[in-house]
């Protein structure tokens, strides 16, 4: 069997258990994210208030993605012509006070880490801004719900402060 052959059936596979993956009925992106608005703040001031909320504690910024930019560029290579924002940028960070208190709490809060914050602004409504963020699920032992609340008030507070 070819290298191509193999590496569509293990591509196939892949894709068949992805879609047996339980699905949580009822929750919808407003019971699992975060999301603020302003129309009283640009866009760019909103960005880089986040990027200074991050830094100015102390937190590196491990990845900052351009999502608007590649959705544009890489829309065109395959026939899509809708855009979806006119700008979207996410800030990836992974404190690491608050990452050890969460998974030394329960190991398996990896899953959780690191936190991604976006921003970004609609093409038929360039002056609303939305900062959000995915809520920790709020789980396990009295300990990883302590952390996982303080990953959840970390980030509120964060975007709040973007957003003054």
């Amino acid at each position: 069997m070819s290298r191509v052959a193999i590496s569509i059936l293990i591509t196939a596979g892949f894709l068949a258990v992805l879609s047996f993956a339980p699905a949580q009925s009822g929750e919808s992106v407003e019971d699992l994210t975060v999301r603020y608005t302003t129309t009283e703040i640009p866009y760019e001031d909103v960005v880089l208030n986040l990027e200074l909320a991050i830094t100015g504690r102390g937190f590196v910024i491990d990845n900052r993605s351009y999502i608007g930019k590649m959705l544009r560029r890489t829309g065109k290579d395959l026939g899509f012509d809708i855009e979806v924002f006119a700008n979207a940028q996410q800030f990836q960070f992974c404190p690491a006070t608050y990452s050890r208190n969460m998974m030394e709490a329960s190991p398996h809060n990896i899953a959780f880490c690191p936190y991604i914050i976006s921003a970004y602004n609609l093409p038929d409504d360039p002056k609303t801004v939305y900062v959000s963020f995915r809520r920790p699920n709020i789980v396990g032992s009295r300990e990883s719900q302590e952390a996982l609340k303080a990953v959840d008030d970390l980030l509120k507070s964060l975007v709040e402060e973007s957003l003054r």
